[in-house]
């Protein structure tokens, strides 16, 4: 059990803000001496006997590092009990693969595969907690990772978990006293560690952004999302808004960004025209015909009578028709038309839940509706004269290989809008800033980022980060940003690690579930 509570210790004194990622390269060491003990006495332990030595340790890890969700939804508990259920079932299907395929000291390598797969996995289905895949463990270490524009995050996971296996072995060979295993194992883990940070040294002091920039401006509005951003009249936001964005307005700002969910005017999206704050903001972009907003809303849509239903739809009693809720962006220009983009990746526990009716009532809302929100079928990028943007949403920002894809289908730049003052002065908005470099590395995309608290800022195309606001202040920053038509690797190629390590996780799983009963039989014979 000590060891399992290592593990724990290591992992979240390496976890990004407040820790120092070098201690990723160890922390899962204590797991893997576990699972070879029990490996080589497997007469003395159950066959689930991984599971339970292991669990322990992967809660801890996911409470210590990711506790501040309880402050926005008791499905945090889920968060943190589920998620350390899947790590440890990823150890436990690795040790089933390694007794039942492999001889001692053999198939450690197995762990990869297996462990990414279930990244990977975790990063497309609904029930998605990526937040503490490994690779996004480097966010505050941007200089040790530029080669993720090949890899994605990832390339980052597998990095961590071949340093561990290494020197892990290192230990086995020093314990058994094979001082050659010994000495290569240890060179293996410095070269390994080295030589990728080496070269992402070199890729990040070589790497030049063309000049093609545009003037952007990011509103704070700073509302206190249980006590003011929903309580306020729409109206007044707006004017928070535009009052912002006058503060440093110039004829050569083409865009003013706002956060998530700023505006709360019940609307309907056949009848935008009637909401007044909408018409506010119109104002404001037919005052200032360059200027192109971009602002996050709460809408929904009405279903006609025979038109087909997503199973996300809700039944209005009062009014007696079904509806959708989106949490949407919108772009404002001078044309009459509102272009928008409805999130896609929702976050699980507060915009989506599973059809268990229960489980709504713990749902609090992060975006202006409770329980599971509607989504758009396919990205829609969000287009100002030339100027081709990548919308996403809080929790979209994620996703590497969906921020990839919108850089595949023509995104310049990135425009992050986010509301993260759910969880308080915590850890929480912290920890989703630094995903921000992480697709901004992959993508070699800037990102404007607009937090309605937390930290609004500006990432550039080497992840670093720009002009970052503090906690609780309403503020406006402006930046120039470069557009970026390039593509990357991994924008081209998306996770393909993780499709080819869950490939061979299910085929190794396959052959081990043979091996397994063709065991058997012989026994039963």
């Amino acid at each position: 059990m000590f060891l399992s509570l290592l593990s724990a210790v290591l992992l979240t004194v390496g976890w990004p803000v407040n820790g120092f990622s070098a201690f990723l390269f160890v922390a899962l060491v204590p797991m893997f001496i576990i699972e070879d003990y029990i490996f080589n006495n497997r007469d003395d332990f159950s066959g689930f006997s991984i599971f339970f030595y292991t669990y322990p340790g992967f809660v801890i890890w996911n409470v210590l590092t990711t506790w501040w969700v309880w402050n926005s939804t008791p499905a945090a508990i889920a968060a943190w009990t589920l998620n350390a259920m899947f790590m440890s079932i990823v150890f436990w299907a690795y040790h089933f693969i390694r007794k039942e395929i492999y001889g001692t000291n053999k198939g450690y390598f197995v762990l990869p595969f297996v462990w990414i797969a279930f990244e990977f996995l975790h990063l497309n289905w609904k029930i998605t907690w990526t937040w503490l895949n490994l690779g996004n463990g480097f966010g505050n270490q941007i200089h040790w990772i530029q080669w993720y524009e090949y890899t994605g995050a990832l390339g980052g996971s597998l990095w961590i978990l071949i340093v561990n296996i290494l020197i892990f072995l290192a230990i086995k060979s020093m314990q058994a006293g094979n001082k050659k295993n010994f000495v290569i194992n240890s060179v293996s883990v410095l070269l390994l560690i080295l030589i990728p940070i080496f070269i992402s040294y070199l890729i990040y002091y070589g790497y030049t952004e063309k000049k093609n920039p545009v003037r952007v401006v990011v509103c704070q509005q700073n509302l206190d999302p249980y006590s003011e951003q929903y309580s306020t009249p729409p109206t007044e936001v707006a004017k928070i808004i535009t009052g912002l964005a006058d503060e440093v307005l110039d004829d050569s700002v083409c865009f003013v960004v706002a956060p998530e969910s700023t505006i709360q005017d019940y609307l309907w999206e056949d009848k935008l025209d009637k909401s007044r704050a909408l018409k506010i903001l119109h104002e404001y972009v037919i005052e200032h015909p360059r200027v192109n907003i971009v602002i996050g809303a709460s809408t929904y849509k009405k279903y006609e009578e025979k038109e087909n239903r997503a199973a996300t739809a809700r039944y209005s009693e009062i009014n007696g028709f079904y509806y959708e809720s989106y949490n949407t962006a919108f772009l404002i220009d001078t044309t009459e038309e509102l272009q928008r983009h409805h999130k896609m990746k929702l976050t699980p526990g507060v915009e989506y839940m599973p059809s268990w009716g229960f489980l709504d009532k713990i749902a609090i809302d992060l975006g202006g509706s409770v329980g599971s929100l509607g989504i758009d079928d396919e990205q829609i990028l969000l287009i100002a004269d030339t100027v081709k943007i990548a919308p996403i949403i809080c929790y979209e920002s994620v996703f590497g290989e969906f921020c990839g894809d919108y850089a595949k289908n023509g995104a310049q730049v990135f425009f992050l809008i986010t509301n993260d003052g759910w969880w308080g002065d915590t850890p929480g908005y912290k920890q989703h800033l630094l995903f921000s470099p992480l697709r901004a590395i992959e993508t070699r995309r800037w990102i404007v980022q607009s937090a309605n608290t937390g930290t609004s800022a500006f990432i550039d195309q080497r992840g670093d980060i720009h002009q970052p606001t503090d906690y609780w202040v309403r503020t406006v920053i402006k930046q120039d940003v470069n557009l970026n038509s390039e593509l990357t690797f991994y924008a081209v190629s998306g996770d393909y690690i993780g499709r080819i390590s869950a490939f061979l996780a299910v085929l190794l799983l396959l052959i081990s579930i043979s091996f397994s009963l063709k065991r058997r039989t012989k026994e039963l014979r």
